[in-house]
């Protein structure tokens, strides 16, 4: 399986990303945010989390305007898998390929600590090794991760079963950290292509780090 990960000035996570596919054996790939084309035989485009141009102005909102994000549209459109971690799920909704938005956190500080998360849906390609109602335990670490969409939105997701994961305590009950509609810690589009999340499964690969859960998450991507 080929493996891209997208780097922008500020992108911080895309070698933990690379990292966590090798480790399941497969190519990885840095693409550079100017490259005007996703390779050809790529499997999956990740959009990698971090700080892309720094925030500024608002998160993902600079990064969206990249040469490379009109070729990650075209493949996404053509039916190519995309994941957005962080500030990758930023991106992904400016640039209108997710819906909803990324806000400040409901108390304007940024929070990076192991937080729990149940999977409301596995008929995706993201969460398929995943049971739905399973509780796990991936790391947060964003300012910005206050997910928000109006109620026809809200309705819409769920009509079309399209929120994947809430934020919870490790008894599966809502334990929002920053203030997210619904306690919303992921969701994926229509077409069940493209993925977005805040926790940084690639960041939870192995218990001795504190975490193993991430491994079904990104497993889910192979060989589909």
């Amino acid at each position: 399986m080929k493996v891209g990960i997208i780097q922008f000035p500020g992108t911080n996570c895309e070698y933990d990303t690379q990292y966590a596919f090798n480790a399941l054996g497969c190519e990885t790939q840095i693409l550079w945010h100017k490259d005007e084309a996703i390779p050809e035989g790529t499997d999956l485009v990740v959009v990698a989390g971090g700080f892309s141009y720094g925030d500024y102005l608002r998160s993902g909102a600079i990064a969206k305007m990249s040469p490379i994000m009109k070729a990650l549209k075209r493949y996404a459109d053509n039916g190519g898998k995309v994941l957005g971690i962080c500030n990758g799920f930023q991106v992904l909704t400016e640039t209108g390929l997710l819906p909803g938005a990324l806000k400040r956190n409901e108390g304007l500080h940024f929070i990076s600590r192991h937080h729990h998360l149940k999977v409301l849906s596995n008929a995706n390609t993201f969460l398929r090794r995943c049971n739905v109602g399973d509780v796990v335990n991936i790391p947060i670490a964003h300012h910005d991760g206050n997910y928000y969409i109006d109620e026809a939105g809200l309705k819409e997701l769920y009509a079309n079963d399209q929120v994947l994961l809430q934020y919870t305590d490790a008894q599966g009950n809502i334990d929002n950290p920053n203030g997210s509609v619904d306690s919303i810690a992921g969701v994926c589009n229509k077409a069940k292509n493209v993925f977005g999340l805040m926790p940084h499964p690639e960041r939870a690969m192995e218990a001795l780090l504190g975490s193993g859960d991430g491994k079904a998450m990104l497993e889910g991507f192979l060989n589909a």
